[in-house]
């Protein structure tokens, strides 16, 4: 069983996602926040359930899709850290970065 570790910059991807939406509408940020966060719990019994990041092509780099939001993850030993969450329309490359996760 693995463990889901969210990371200190999905955490902030997530905020600016949820902050953006609340401009809307409170509840429907309030909605899409808790499902984004439910979204990664399968990946406790089915770590690579997500699809490998084709930008990287690394088997330890995957993705879950929610949506519009392309939710990454790390594999690492037992965990799943959540490194990044994204719009799939954004330039993923620009703003998604492997070298600067901090999953030590």
């Amino acid at each position: 069983m693995a463990k889901i570790i969210w990371t200190e910059p999905a955490l902030g991807d997530l905020k600016e996602i949820v902050d953006h939406i609340a401009l809307d509408s409170l509840a429907y940020a309030e909605r899409f926040g808790l499902r984004i966060v439910e979204a990664p719990k399968r990946l406790e019994m089915f770590p690579k359930v997500g699809r490998v990041v084709p930008e990287f092509g690394d088997e330890n780099i995957r993705e879950l899709i929610y949506g519009a939001y392309r939710i990454v993850y790390q594999l690492r030993a037992d965990a799943c850290y959540i490194v990044a969450v994204i719009h799939g329309s954004r330039d993923f490359l620009r703003h998604v970065k492997p070298g600067e996760w901090d999953v030590t």
